[in-house]
């Protein structure tokens, strides 16, 4: 397998930690995002994936974009450790947790939709650090309420054992932390944070141990 990701690219930070907890050793490419222009825009990568985005998974002839498609392909076939939990119902509660984060959060907040927010609407920093901030904050109050209002939350999202909600919910977390907006309200979810951090899987995915690390 080879991965090609950026060390602070949220998306494939998720990726680095469902890799590490199953065990799986790839092949590292670094697509620098915002170097010469974004490498990501590329020829060769955008004949790899024509959404220019991180990150990529090959797997022989195999090339997977999205990152929670790469993780649940990571699943499927080499389902241990899980990512997943066994009931449909269970399944369906950590996909919408994950969601939480993947669907409704990170994708207003990216790289790319800042910088249009810069280059092309002329928004000042301060109004586009108020929208990453105002958005964020929406996402983790409602993953922070859900956690908060089941049972099924244990010492991580779903249970005594790491999944894919955590996957996403600590990269954004970083991302937040990064840029100063507001956790002291997620008292739940920044408990989860500090539990995964302590997860070797965890720590080794963060942007500060990825080999292009600025």
């Amino acid at each position: 397998m080879k991965l090609y990701d950026y060390f602070r690219s949220s998306a494939s930070f998720r990726v680095r930690i469902g890799l590490n907890l199953k065990g799986i050793e790839v092949e590292r490419a670094t697509i620098h995002l915002t170097r010469d222009g974004g490498e990501q825009f590329s020829e060769a990568f955008t004949q790899l994936n024509h959404q220019q985005l991180v990150p990529v998974l090959t797997d022989g002839d195999v090339v997977l974009t999205q990152s929670l498609a790469i993780l649940e392909y990571l699943d499927e076939t080499q389902p241990e450790p899980p990512l997943l939990p066994v009931s449909p119902a269970d399944r369906a509660r950590v996909r919408g947790l994950a969601q939480i984060i993947s669907c409704d959060t990170h994708p207003v907040n990216n790289l790319r939709i800042l910088n249009y927010l810069k280059t092309k609407m002329d928004q000042p920093d301060d109004d586009r650090n108020a929208w990453y901030r105002h958005w964020v904050d929406l996402g983790l109050s409602t993953f922070e309420n859900q956690l908060v209002e089941n049972a099924a939350t244990g010492k991580f999202c779903h249970g005594d054992l790491p999944g894919l909600a955590d996957i996403c919910l600590v990269p954004q977390i970083f991302n937040a932390k990064r840029l100063k907006c507001p956790l002291d309200g997620f008292p739940v979810l920044m408990k989860i944070f500090e539990t995964c951090m302590e997860h070797p899987a965890f720590d080794a995915a963060q942007p500060s141990n990825q080999p292009d690390a600025e």
